[in-house]
């Protein structure tokens, strides 16, 4: 098996979050030379905006699997039993991950330091390479054209 196969759906993606955030706060500190100069109003602002969305989104995009009565477990994509196209799944077929991006990228405003958002595009690589595109595979498996059709007409992230 090839090195980056053994990663794929291994790591849970809340774990790659949480190390993403913990590396952040390392750089922050470590190249404290980065820090970035915003004003605190505008600073707070943006960092509720993220915080909001991120969690929103999240809640959403939860939701949406509990109605649809599909799993949520994101180690075990081949368990789905129902695509989810609706709400907020019609603008990103990762509203999760996003969601995940964001509260980082509001960690990143609070730390006010440019390494830290190195965090930021870490995480979404890492997801995108480890966990979504396999998730994608088994999606396109088990739903076929109606997953490439969703494919073709929602974007990955945004």
């Amino acid at each position: 098996m090839k090195g980056g196969l053994m990663l794929e759906l291994r790591v849970p993606p809340a774990i790659v979050w949480l190390v993403c955030a913990v590396l952040m706060g390392l750089a922050s500190r470590l190249a404290s030379s980065l820090s970035i100069s915003i004003p605190a109003p505008l600073t707070a602002g943006f960092i509720v905006l993220c915080v909001l969305s991120g969690c929103g989104m999240a809640w959403l995009a939860l939701n949406a699997f509990y109605q649809a009565q599909t799993t949520t477990h994101p180690m075990h994509p081949d368990q789905a039993s129902a695509l989810v196209t609706d709400g907020i799944y019609r603008y990103t077929r990762n509203p999760m991950y996003l969601g995940m991006t964001l509260l980082l990228l509001a960690w990143a405003l609070y730390l006010a330091n440019w390494a830290a958002l190195l965090g930021v595009a870490l995480f979404m690589a890492y997801i995108t390479r480890f966990q979504i595109i396999p998730e994608e595979r088994a999606l396109q498996r088990i739903f076929g054209k109606e997953y490439e059709a969703y494919r073709r007409s929602v974007r990955r992230w945004v």
